[in-house]
């Protein structure tokens, strides 16, 4: 058997970290077989593939120490912390890199430290580099800051401390515009609940708008129904109007991209967002189940990515080709100098309200 590789130089994770909540934008993974014996070299996956077979692996293997898409091989790596794991990894066509420390181990330390709830500051479980990833954006400072570096340092190892030059804060604001009295956020995706039609955005939205237009000042065409922020960041309209509201998100170049289902996301996966703000922008996915500490509160389980956002974006999709992903939470940075950018898993939101795409 070839020997598993321990280190990885051309890495993109699976799994995130970095925050300001941006208003704004509107709008299936198929199985990959697992080959009967250990291959000489990992299968060549999209990410769309390399997804489904990491929650398949990872899901069966004991001690899961998680997984990533290495982007430039095309290829699945999947952690491991034995020789067990190591082949089962390699029959079923991805790469095993053995690591220290196990998701769960990993996990607890997170945990630990979003327990603590300091403001200005995000964790995440980094799959690439085995260790937790605590950010502090640059409200965190003297006494408090020094304060973070000794409790990152005291894991011995399990944990990393990095700085973002942003602040982590939610912004009201907007693929398509909706608007309030006070303030404009975006549409994510249609969604019908019980037969009837309505509309997800974030959480932090909803909470500050009940009433809906399509123009500033315009007429009324949804109300709020529910939401949740913090804690989660997703929010449901119910429509008060006929309007057209196709399964679509809004690509901002005369097209628009079909949506025909809801996906979960992976490190290393490439994506889109599209908001009323700054339109539509690509990245990558760094990191799952994200904890953000936002001045209203904590934000847990977010999607982590390199796309931008800006104030109007919140709320907006992030999708992959046809499949729906989240809802555009918040971020740090902008457009111009770039940033990072979180987003509300939308399979929690669909489960959450009993809705349905489209």
């Amino acid at each position: 058997m070839r020997k598993h590789r321990r280190t990885s130089t051309r890495r993109v994770a699976l799994a995130g970290a970095g925050v300001a909540a941006l208003v704004a934008g509107s709008l299936t993974l198929a199985n990959a077989n697992a080959s009967e014996s250990p291959s000489a070299e990992p299968r060549t996956l999209s990410s769309a593939a390399a997804a489904t077979l990491a929650q398949d692996l990872v899901s069966g293997l004991a001690g899961d120490a998680g997984a990533y898409y290495d982007s430039e091989d095309r290829t699945l790596v999947v952690n491991v912390v034995d020789e067990e794991a190591a082949e089962k990894v390699e029959s079923a066509g991805a790469e095993a890199r053995v690591v220290e420390h196990t998701m769960a181990q990993l996990t607890a330390v997170k945990e630990m430290f979003t327990a603590r709830d300091m403001t200005g500051t995000s964790r995440m479980v980094d799959p690439v580099t085995n260790k937790v990833v605590v950010t502090a954006d640059s409200t965190v400072t003297g006494a408090e800051y020094a304060q973070l570096e000794k409790q990152v340092a005291a894991e011995d190892g399990k944990a990393v401390l990095k700085r973002t030059e942003g602040e982590y804060t939610t912004r009201i604001a907007g693929g398509d515009a909706i608007f309030g009295p006070s303030g404009r956020c975006s549409l994510g995706f249609n969604v019908t609940v019980d037969g009837r039609p309505g509309f997800l955005t974030a959480g932090h939205c909803t909470n500050a708008i009940s009433s809906w237009a399509e123009s500033q000042g315009g007429p009324e065409i949804a109300r709020t129904q529910s939401g949740s922020f913090p804690g989660d960041d997703f929010g449901l309209a119910m429509y008060t109007a006929e309007v057209d509201r196709p399964g679509e998100v809004n690509l901002y170049d005369g097209s628009s991209q079909p949506i025909s289902g809801a996906g979960e996301a992976t490190v290393g996966q490439t994506v889109q967002r599209s908001g009323s703000t700054t339109q539509l922008h690509d990245g990558e996915v760094t990191g799952l189940d994200v904890s953000v500490s936002y001045p209203e509160g904590t934000v847990d389980g977010l999607i982590q990515t390199t796309v931008c956002a800006e104030p109007g974006d919140s709320g907006g999709a992030l999708f992959a080709g046809d499949q729906a992903l989240g809802l555009t939470s918040g971020g740090s940075g902008d457009c111009t100098s770039g940033g990072e950018t979180f987003f509300q898993p939308v399979g929690e939101a669909l489960q959450a309200f009993g809705a349905q795409l489209g």
